[in-house]
C-alpha cells in the first residue's frame, strides 16, 4: 500500500530503511501505510522520517511491542543480553543484531536513562528487532537477581575482568551484562553478577563498544554451546 498522509497517530511510528520495514513486513508488527521512491520524493521521505537513511522506503507502523521481561529466561538454555544505560541508538542497534543473528533468547533494556526501540534503533539493526524479544525492566540489578534465582548464570563484561570470555561455561541458563559507552557497568550491577569476564586485548585503546563486545561474546557462547 502506498500513500500520503499526516503523521503517525495513536503511538504508531515511521520505520525507514530497506531491510527494517522488510523485517518489520516479516515480523510481529502490522505494516499500516507504505511509502516508496520514485513514488514519493526522497525529499517527502526525509521530511516523514526525519533522517537522509530512509534508502527510499518508509513506513507506518504499530509500537514496538516489548517482551515480557519473566519469560526471556524459560528455555534452559536461554542466552540474554542485558545492557546497563546505553544511550547510543546506533549501539543498541548493532547490539540486537548480533544478538537476533546469534541466537540470543533476548535482550534486556532499563527503562529510564536507556535509549528504547526507536525507529533509529531498528535502521540500525537491520530489522533485527523485528524478530527479537526486547524487554524493558524498572530496575536491571533487581531482574539480575530474578535471574539468578531461575538458575542463570550472570557474567558482566569488563575490561578488567578476571576470567576471560573463552573460560566460561556456557551451558545452560546464561545472561551476559554490558555497560554503557562511558561508564561502563554500574556497581550495583556489577554486584548482581556472578563473575565478571573480560576480552583479551593487544592494542592501545584497551576496550570495545557494547555492540562489538556483545558480538565476540555471543559468537563465543554460540560456538561453545554446539
Amino acid at each position: 500500500m502506498d500513500g500520503r498522509g499526516p503523521a503517525p497517530t495513536g503511538g504508531r511510528e515511521l520505520i525507514y530503511g530497506r531491510r527494517p520495514v522488510a523485517e518489520a513486513e516479516r515480523g510481529r508488527r502490522t505494516v499500516l501505510r507504505l511509502w516508496r521512491a520514485p513514488e514519493t520524493a526522497p525529499e517527502e521521505l526525509e521530511r516523514l522520517c526525519g533522517s537522509p537513511d530512509h534508502q527510499g522506503v518508509v513506513a507506518e507502523v504499530d509500537p514496538y511491542s516489548y517482551a515480557d521481561p519473566g519469560f526471556l529466561l524459560a528455555a534452559e538454555d536461554a542466552l540474554v543480553v542485558a545492557l546497563d544505560q546505553i544511550q547510543d541508538p546506533h549501539n543498541l542497534g548493532a547490539v540486537c543484531r548480533a544478538a537476533e543473528v546469534a541466537g540470543a533468547s533476548g535482550v534486556v533494556i532499563p527503562e529510564r536513562r536507556a535509549v528504547a526501540v526507536t525507529p533509529a534503533v531498528a535502521k540500525a539493526s537491520a530489522g533485527a528487532v523485528e524478530h527479537l524479544d526486547i524487554a524493558r525492566v524498572t530496575n536491571l540489578a533487581d531482574w539480575l537477581g530474578r535471574a539468578r534465582g531461575q538458575g542463570a548464570w550472570v557474567y558482566g563484561a569488563d575490561a578488567e575482568g578476571e576470567v576471560p570470555y573463552t573460560e566460561v561455561d556456557w551451558s545452560g541458563r546464561a545472561v551476559v551484562v554490558l555497560g554503557s559507552e562511558g561508564i561502563g557497568i554500574r556497581p550495583r550491577v556489577a554486584s548482581a553478577c556472578d563473575q565478571m569476564v573480560s576480552i583479551p586485548s593487544r592494542g592501545r585503546i584497551g576496550s570495545l563498544n557494547a555492540s562489538v563486545a556483545a558480538a565476540v561474546i555471543l559468537f563465543e557462547a554460540l560456538r561453545s554451546r554446539a
